[in-house]
């Protein structure tokens, strides 16, 4: 059983997940929901708030499933996420000293080179994510085992957080009673979730619009190349419609959701809504068109100024497969046809690729980083959901494994 938790600016997700033993694929079995209230931009501002809106996400996700969760694998995002692309080098020692032959230890000692950048003393490394090897200056090499060479060299991307971000993260989880096996980057675990492998060689941004922010993950040539966060997201859209229609902020998230759109074409009929009164006040009758003209010109500006850091970027080659956007803010009516019109790129809306259990509970946008995290942690476990012909390890196993790893670390 794996366990993804998305702790987000405006909900916290929970997904459990498990392998079907006759099919050897993942299957969702349980799904928990919750408001959050106690994080902003990504960044925990509110540890008891945070840790209830965990606890009923999770017991939700419990009842659903009719397993006890006691660990999870946590996503991380916001403002304090940095990323940087970094190189290392070493010589190859190899298995065999007349053949130079790449081994794991090389591999090993050319990713930890590649990790030394010098960081402040507030941020730590993430995640350490190769993007290519280069054995004796022959590039685009993916996986340099077992070849042979003199001098290896490692491309990485590296994402960092702050200290006390990731901290107060697992404090929250922790106390909420579950223990964190990892915490992962949530742009990372949506582009698990949602993109293919041929858009990631050809070249991709993914968006995620999250509440507080939106993160862009670029892969390259099937890896990583920049993420990048915008300190705006779909929870602006609803301030904007709270302030200028004078409504409480739950009402203008709720229009927001139900009725909103960001494209003018798709408005058929210029009917109109009930925006509810305040203070006794009796609801009034306003044009759909009028909520248009709050939401498009604040999604403009997200779209922009993703659009201003995406130039920025030495990229080699255009983005052949262009725009992927996902999260909740991908789910508002004309989404990606306004980011197709800004881009003027190829954009479709990335939602979770499953094929078993509750799949229609996740198959929406808001689900891609919880559902990805599920599929990362599998990953991660050493667990395959690919087809029947893996086995995965027994609940026993990873007792054993920490067994054997500690004996070879001593004795061999």
């Amino acid at each position: 059983m794996i366990v993804g938790l998305d702790i987000g600016t405006t909900k916290v997700c929970a997904v459990i997940g498990e392998r079907n033993e006759e099919t050897g694929k993942l299957e969702i079995t349980g799904v928990g929901v919750a408001p959050s209230t106690g994080l902003k931009k990504g960044v925990v501002v509110n540890i008891e708030a945070t840790l209830k809106s965990i606890s009923s996400a999770v017991e939700a996700a419990e009842m659903m499933s009719g397993r006890e969760v006691k660990s999870c694998w946590a996503g991380i995002g916001g403002s304090h996420i940095d990323g940087v692309n970094s190189r290392g080098v070493v010589a190859v020692t190899g298995r065999n000293r007349e053949t130079r032959e790449i081994g794991k230890e090389d591999v090993d000692r050319v990713l930890e080179a590649a990790r030394a950048v010098v960081i402040p003393m507030d941020r730590q490394i993430l995640e350490v994510i190769p993007q290519n090897y280069i054995v004796d200056d022959q590039k685009g090499i993916k996986d340099p085992l077992d070849m042979i060479g003199v001098r290896l060299e490692a491309e990485v991307h590296i994402i960092t957080c702050s200290v006390t971000g990731g901290q107060n993260l697992i404090k929250c989880v922790n106390r909420a009673g579950f223990k964190v096996n990892g915490l992962l980057l949530q742009s990372l675990a949506a582009g698990h979730a949602v993109l293919s492998e041929e858009e990631k060689d050809l070249g991709v941004a993914l968006i995620d619009l999250g509440g507080g922010t939106t993160d862009v993950l670029v892969y390259l040539d099937g890896a990583p190349y920049s993420s990048i966060t915008i300190p705006a997201g779909g929870a602006q859209v609803s301030s904007d419609i709270s302030i200028l229609k004078k409504i409480p902020f739950d009402y203008a998230e709720k229009i927001k959701t139900e009725v909103g759109c960001c494209w003018a074409p798709f408005l058929e009929e210029n009917g109109d809504i009930l925006i509810p009164g305040v203070g006794g006040r009796p609801p009034q009758p306003i044009p759909r068109m009028d909520i248009l003209e709050v939401i498009q010109p604040r999604m403009e500006e997200i779209f922009k100024m993703v659009k201003e850091k995406l130039g920025k970027l030495p990229l080699n080659r255009p983005l052949g497969a262009g725009i992927v956007i996902t999260g909740g803010g991908a789910e508002l009516l004309g989404a990606a046809e306004l980011a197709s019109h800004i881009f003027r790129l190829p954009v479709r809306v990335g939602k979770p690729r499953l094929s078993g259990g509750l799949v229609e509970e996740c198959r929406s946008p808001a689900f891609s980083t919880v559902v990805g995290l599920v599929l990362e942690g599998f990953d991660r476990e050493g667990v395959t959901v690919s087809g029947p012909e893996s086995h995965p390890r027994e609940k026993s196993e990873p007792v054993v494994g920490k067994l054997i790893d500690w004996l070879k670390r001593e004795f061999f």
